[in-house]
């Protein structure tokens, strides 16, 4: 058969696509190389550094290899049944005796690599006070503490840091010594960022002086780094089975009795290596990832893999009704079994960045629920969305403040007074996205329990003892002010203009 121009060219280019791929990959090597020449100080740092590089090496060939979308759109299919549990189903069943037992085969891994600076805070965002001077991580501790002496169990607390959070975490960590939680602590990887242009590392040499020639990759580097760390070695030989992993700012996510259960009331030869949490979709959480039926296998659907064409569709709640809360039960054996076998395929996520100078730069990084597919018996469970309590924003944050919720022993429950069980929808301004700016505006935390929706706009202050009820709009445009005075009530109102509360 005869060759047209069309096929010469195409078999040229793609000749030429993969020896620019190849030169891309040889100078990436080399400028790695030249990086760890650079190390100063400890050859165990230096291991460290050399070891995280092959992980990086594995994520950039790949990143080289991508054509076009990972997954056929047209190959999508909606999870069985029974590979999504309702909750209530897996609850009903009750606990046994022997729950005990049960929970000395289980650790919690929180990820704790991320910095408060998107609420204008410094240092961790575990450490950012959110309930009675509590922060994420003292509550986290309260938690399992509490566990641990209801059920005289020894359930170990493990925090995967990233070098942005490390040192900062492990000096508090000293105020939880005679609390009953063994605390364990190993960091995830750090890669250097990639020029877009030239696609070579920015980083100049190994110090960490240069904050922003770094990054953590993701939380799907939990496999790889917990490994790496000897920690997970160190779990197996204590008898541990499971982990219980969850992100460090969602106050929803505390162990479940009735989860574990049926973890371990599964035969053998049944055992479920991986169940993660997943919960309805409301238009807020139509970014989530969703759980899918691919080939064959439970999968997870992010945003970023979908074709540009199919986004609205993701984003429907009526095709895609639940999305993923990054609450993830997952077998330690079989974490250690497919990281020898190199058999975990995680998707990669590029992360476009631009640095303060204006350089642009990516992100090569991985999601920990993706590796859901190379699991064996993996299970959805449609938990209640009082597991889902994240805390990314000054709105997120006035909820959990509020009598919205009540506090036992470091777990936040809905109040019995509010009389229906979604959370309102908060929406507060640019004035209130610091922390610090959102405690100056607010003198005491408003009455909430009545509160359908509130959207705050503006240079706004509330008094002491402020209700709001309904559907609450305040909007001060540009130039005014509008203080709610103390003890206000406001009921399905609209507050605009003017309004200026002055001492006297």
């Amino acid at each position: 058969m005869a060759l047209t121009v069309a096929d010469l060219i195409g078999a040229g280019m793609t000749e030429f696509q993969e020896k620019l791929r190849q030169q891309h990959e040889k100078s990436m090597h080399q400028e790695l190389e030249l990086l760890l020449s650079t190390a100063r100080g400890a050859e165990a740092q230096v291991e460290v550094s050399r070891k995280e590089f092959e992980g990086f090496k594995d994520i950039f060939h790949r990143f080289l290899q991508v054509k076009g979308p990972s997954v056929d759109w047209a190959k999508i299919q909606r999870p069985p049944e029974e590979q999504i549990q309702p909750y209530e189903r897996i609850r009903a069943r009750g606990l046994p005796d022997g729950i005990a037992s049960s929970l000395n085969k289980l650790a919690v891994v929180k990820l704790n690599g991320g910095l408060g600076t998107s609420m204008g805070c410094k240092g961790p965002k575990s450490l950012i006070s959110v309930r009675n001077e509590n922060t994420f991580l003292d509550l986290t501790v309260q938690q399992i503490e509490h566990l641990n002496k209801s059920f005289n169990a020894d359930v170990p607390l493990v925090l995967m840091n990233s070098f942005n959070t490390d040192e900062d975490t492990k000096k508090i960590l000293q105020k939880y010594s005679h609390r009953r939680v063994k605390i364990h602590t190993f960091n995830q990887s750090r890669y250097p960022r990639i020029n877009k242009e030239s696609l070579l590392p920015i980083a100049q040499d190994l110090g960490v002086g240069d904050g922003e020639a770094w990054y953590p990759p993701g939380h799907g580097d939990i496999y790889a780094s917990f490994s790496n760390s000897g920690l997970l070695d160190t779990l197996l030989a204590q008898g541990k089975e499971y982990v219980f992993v969850s992100n460090i700012d969602n106050l929803g996510a505390t162990v479940d009795l009735f989860i574990l259960n049926h973890l371990m009331s599964q035969p053998p030869e049944r055992r479920c290596e991986f169940i993660m949490e997943v919960t309805d979709k409301t238009r807020a959480d139509v970014k989530g990832g969703t759980l899918i039926q691919y080939e064959d296998h439970l999968r997870l659907l992010e945003i970023a893999q979908v074709p540009k064409a199919h986004v609205d569709e993701f984003k429907s709640v009526s095709k895609f009704k639940i999305f993923n809360t990054n609450n993830l039960w997952i077998s330690l054996p079989a974490i250690k079994r497919l990281h020898q076998r190199n058999a975990l395929d995680l998707e990669i996520i590029v992360n476009p960045k631009t640095l303060d100078g204006g350089l642009n730069v990516i992100q090569l990084e991985t999601a920990v629920g993706a590796a859901i597919k190379s699991f064996d018996n993996a299970l959805g469970v449609n938990v209640p969305r009082s597991r889902f309590l994240p805390v990314k924003t000054s709105s997120d944050l006035l909820l959990v403040m509020s009598n919205l919720y009540s506090m036992d022993a470091g777990s936040l429950t809905m109040s019995s007074r509010r009389e229906f069980p979604s959370t309102p929808h908060v929406k507060l301004g640019s004035s209130f996205t610091k922390v610090q700016d959102f405690l100056t505006r607010l003198q005491s935390i408003p009455d909430l329990l009545e509160l359908d929706h509130l959207t705050v706009s503006g240079d706004v202050t509330f008094g002491k003892d402020v209700s709001l009820k309904g559907t609450v709009i305040i909007i001060a445009n540009h130039g005014d002010r509008i203080d709610i005075p103390a003890g206000a009530l406001l009921e399905n109102k609209i507050v605009s203009g003017n309004l200026r509360i002055l001492d006297h």
